[in-house]
């Protein structure tokens, strides 16, 4: 018995419109070129060397953003989908917050074999 190959051709022709096309790939590509070269610049500026860590936080959030809405289609997909993305990726910066507050506040191993 001979199996059916086809694509269903209703919900695939209503995919098709929705995906970006080459115009709009060239757009993301340099809007993350653009990204990229101001978070380079922003590290080469002495005048951001006390906001550096939060300026680079937020600039790769919104490559982040960008990547999965675009790259991995989550801008065309459901909204729980992207609601899973966005709540790992809190949980994840939550995370790397609080650790890296634990080990600024946290006394120097020295101290626990009698130094000073």
């Amino acid at each position: 018995m001979a199996q059916k190959t086809g694509t269903m051709p209703a919900l695939n022709a209503e995919h098709q419109d929705q995906q970006p096309g080459t115009r709009e790939y060239v757009g993301i590509a340099i809007f993350l070129a653009l990204i990229t070269a101001v978070e380079v610049a922003v590290y080469y500026i002495e005048a951001f060397e006390s906001i550096l860590v939060p300026t680079l936080m937020v600039l790769s959030i919104i490559k982040f953003g960008t990547i999965v809405a675009y790259f991995m289609h989550l801008r065309f997909d459901s909204r729980i989908l992207t609601q899973v993305f966005v709540s790992a990726l809190v949980i994840a910066f939550a995370v790397f917050i609080a650790a890296g507050y634990m080990m600024h506040s946290m006394h120097p191993v020295t101290v626990f074999f009698g130094g000073k």
